[in-house]
């Protein structure tokens, strides 16, 4: 089984997942936040998953951002539409400015930067699910 991970933004939401022996973390998909919940579900549907973590956005202090009440509130709703798959949060400090930096490392033309938004958001995922199964110890 797999497990997903969501990097909630409120324009768009960048989702990763496990293969299903839990090695790699790959990017899923960057979609409109308003679409987000019908998207997994339908992910759901077709592949097996066993965890969702989603990223608890936090000022560089440990403050909540004024992104967390937004990631709650779909919290409480995926525990509401999917109680039997587990949401848990992880800190996700820092992972966009991770995100831009692998992007630039790996070479993405300044052009697809420019018109694939979505790209850093899918690759924040990346990174949270990535750092959520190290600190598993997956």
């Amino acid at each position: 089984m797999r497990i997903l991970s969501i990097d909630y933004g409120r324009k768009r939401t960048g989702i990763a997942v496990t293969d299903p022996l839990k090695i790699i973390a790959n990017g899923l998909a960057t979609v409109p936040t308003h679409n987000l919940l019908d998207f997994l579900i339908d992910y759901i549907q077709r592949e097996p998953v066993e965890q969702v973590v989603i990223g608890r956005p936090t000022q560089p202090n440990g403050e909540p951002s004024e992104n967390l009440a937004r990631v709650e509130e779909f919290v409480r709703r995926w525990k509401k539409a999917v109680p039997s798959i587990p949401i848990d949060y992880f800190d996700e400090r820092f992972t966009s400015v991770l995100a831009q930096r692998a992007i630039l490392d790996g070479g993405v033309k300044k052009k697809t930067r420019r018109t694939n938004k979505g790209l850093v958001d899918e690759v924040s995922a990346v990174i949270i699910l990535q750092d959520y199964m190290k600190s598993r110890g997956l």
